[in-house]
């Protein structure tokens, strides 16, 4: 009940400041560029994020069932902006808690266990020739 009050908090008050933080060229967080599933309608949404090898790993604070991951994987794909660059996203991957945790460094890494996040995925994709 009261991760439902956080997440629509969030997800009309918060997101709209993060969105504008994750427009810098420095800090954890990113954002998804994505089209309703059902929709059609683009959206863009603020998530956490390290670069790994060929992609970026992401915390699912709320879980696999939001609807910009829910979107994101019907569509085979997004584009990520981070650092003020914009990623071709083409392959997204779930991720076991382990190992999806130990990808963030500290403290990313405690905060995202004291709060109990358990999924986590792979964004795998490569700059796009736009940014190059």
């Amino acid at each position: 009940m009261i991760k439902d009050a956080v997440r629509q908090f969030n997800k009309y008050i918060l997101n709209h400041v993060m969105r504008r933080l994750a427009h810098l060229r420095s800090g954890p967080f990113a954002n998804v560029h994505h089209v309703g599933r059902k929709s059609g309608k683009p959206y863009e949404t603020p998530i956490l994020v390290v670069p790994i090898d060929g992609g970026f790993m992401i915390a699912l604070t709320y879980g696999p069932k939001v609807d910009w991951y829910r979107n994101v994987v019907a569509a085979g794909g997004c584009t990520l902006v981070w650092h003020d660059q914009p990623y071709a996203i083409d392959r997204v991957e779930p991720v076991d808690a382990a190992a999806g945790r130990s990808a963030f460094p500290q403290p990313e890494r405690s905060i995202l266990g004291v709060i109990g996040t358990h999924h986590f995925a792979r964004l795998m994709g490569q700059a796009s020739a736009a940014a190059r």
